[in-house]
């Protein structure tokens, strides 16, 4: 049985965590590790610790957005002829619901849009428990490629 992805070739969280996940850039500096990826959907983890926690000792709003924005560029950047076109975040939004102080959060991206010009994400982040503690849209342009 054979199914269907929105998402332009195959990929394994492995494969991102090697190939998109650089080393000196900021998603490895604060340990994001992309831990799922489905038919519509990827799935990015990162540590509530020291890298990622504002003065008063809660995840920083600001952590959550790099989480998002990480997640959902990923995601997008799959979603076109990669050889052709790229993407490029143009907005990012978030309402933050819950505060985390340790353990790992999750953010799953999911398309409400995958236009020829422009790509909609929605980015849940949930903590352990599966609580959910924040939640951002994402807007990417998509652009092609100079000859």
């Amino acid at each position: 049985m054979q199914t269907s992805s929105i998402f332009s070739i195959a990929i394994s969280p492995e494969e991102i965590n090697e190939t998109q996940i650089i080393d000196g850039q900021m998603a490895r500096h604060l340990g994001i590790e992309m831990t799922e990826v489905g038919p519509d959907y990827m799935t990015a983890k990162m540590p509530v610790d020291h890298r990622t926690i504002q003065r008063i000792g809660i995840l920083h709003g600001g952590a959550s957005l790099a989480l998002a924005e990480t997640v959902g560029s990923i995601a997008a950047s799959y979603c076109v002829d990669r050889e052709r076109s790229y993407i490029v975040g143009q907005e990012i939004n978030a309402n933050h619901i819950r505060p985390v102080r340790e353990g790992f959060v999750y953010a799953t991206a999911t398309p409400l849009h995958l236009g020829k010009s422009s790509q909609v994400w929605d980015i849940k982040i949930r903590n352990e428990e599966n609580k959910l503690v924040c939640v951002s849209r994402f807007t990417v342009a998509v652009l092609r490629k100079p000859d």
